[in-house]
């Protein structure tokens, strides 16, 4: 017997997988597909699943779902918490965690294919289900296009799909137009020269050098991003030696730089690499820093018309007052390469997964940011329902204002 949807999610969410080694996850979707009766593609970009449902005459709709995990050790002490570990791109063994919600993206969508195929008789078009790999890590949606996603589907006329939020849980937000930021990933090597540690004036010291790297990148929105423009730049990893007594020969460090305008991101990267370069020559480095990028997603834009069209039919399906707009988000994703790639609109909202209560609390009290953990916090923790129904319900409704009703 095939697991309930909230049985389903607690396995995904107790079993996760980092990107681009989803084979479990991608197993199961692809099973519970090919039981709905859909014809499924699987391997598309290593574990990406794609089913397709054609039922009759109408407009092809296209939802998607991210499937990987993250480097985060859970700290949510839920029965079904991950104890998971893996393997990351560097080779390190990691703990691993649902920490971004694409566990509750999957069962979602899982539960909306399962839910149209029992109503079909109800809708007419083609139905295509993408369970996309690798959206945390070197962008599996551009990987999906590359591997011939749309050689092998029917031409979608929309893109639809969601992202769990810590808004309340039955609260949808939609926002028209740009709504989440570009990213440009980078990872950095700063060489040094090793030595010991009670002998500095033999050494050149790249942990000396990194931290006043990571200082100075401080200033670079700060005083070189105009203030009505919007940007940040983190530092989110910096690793460097092996033992407190021992001055390592380099460092490593790993950036995020994010933006709304290309002509922001573009002089974002190049003070980043300039400061960088600068810091390594004041510390005397016996060469240059080596830059690699990582993933680059471009802003993340909902068509305004089909935004209105989504959020007319959630309005309708949830009502009007559990819809709301929440305004452009610095957070990036990928699923936007889909759309592009197709040449159709996007519509891409948020799911509100927090207990309505603890954030009622939690904003009255002020301390929204202190208490409610928000995506890759080791805290973050959905509750189930009503955020997995809705997740459903909203993934159908959705689809369904594409699809022609049948006289």
């Amino acid at each position: 017997m095939a697991l309930t949807l909230d049985e389903l999610y607690r396995d995904l969410h107790s079993h996760p997988e980092l990107s681009f080694s989803e084979h479990r996850t991608a197993a199961i979707v692809a099973q519970r597909m090919h039981d709905a009766g859909l014809e499924v593609h699987t391997g598309i970009a290593q574990t990406g699943v794609v089913a397709v449902l054609a039922n009759g005459e109408g407009a092809t709709v296209l939802l998607r779902a991210d499937m990987d995990a993250l480097p985060v050790h859970e700290d949510t002490g839920l029965p079904y918490a991950s104890v998971a570990r893996g393997v990351d791109p560097d080779g390190a063994d990691v703990p691993v965690m649902h920490a971004c919600g694409h566990d509750m993206h999957t069962t979602c969508l899982v539960g909306a294919v399962e839910h149209l195929v029992a109503t079909r008789s109800e809708w007419s078009g083609t139905l295509i289900a993408v369970f996309q790999p690798a959206e945390e890590r070197e962008g599996g949606a551009q990987a999906m296009i590359a591997d011939g996603l749309f050689d092998r589907i029917p031409q979608p006329d929309v893109v639809l799909g969601q992202h769990l939020n810590p808004l309340p849980a039955g609260t949808i937000g939609v926002h028209p137009g740009t709504f989440m930021a570009a990213v440009n990933t980078l990872h950095v090597k700063m060489f040094g020269r090793g030595g010991h540690g009670s002998r500095p004036q033999k050494t050149i010291d790249p942990v000396v050098m990194a931290a006043a790297t990571v200082m100075r990148l401080q200033t670079v929105v700060a005083r070189e991003v105009a203030p009505f423009d919007t940007a940040v730049v983190t530092v989110g990893t910096l690793h460097a030696g092996l033992k407190n007594n021992i001055i390592p020969a380099e460092a490593t460090m790993g950036l995020s730089i994010r933006s709304f305008d290309s002509a922001v991101g573009a002089r974002l990267d190049s003070s980043v690499r300039r400061i960088i370069r600068a810091e390594a020559e004041a510390s005397g480095a016996p060469r240059e820093p080596e830059f690699t990028s990582g993933e680059v997603y471009p802003v993340t834009v909902n068509d305004p018309e089909a935004s209105h069209r989504v959020t007319d039919a959630l309005g309708r399906r949830f009502g009007a007052d559990r819809v709301i707009d929440p305004g452009v988000l610095m957070g990036s994703e990928d699923v936007g390469m889909l759309a592009t790639a197709a040449g159709v609109p996007l519509v891409y909202w948020l799911l509100g997964c927090v207990d309505p209560d603890a954030y009622a609390a939690a904003a009255a009290a002020d301390r929204l940011d202190i208490d409610i953990p928000s995506n890759h916090s080791a805290q973050f923790a959905p509750v189930i329902e009503p955020t997995l129904t809705m997740g459903v319900e909203a993934l159908a409704a959705a689809a369904l204002e594409w699809f022609t009703t049948p006289a």
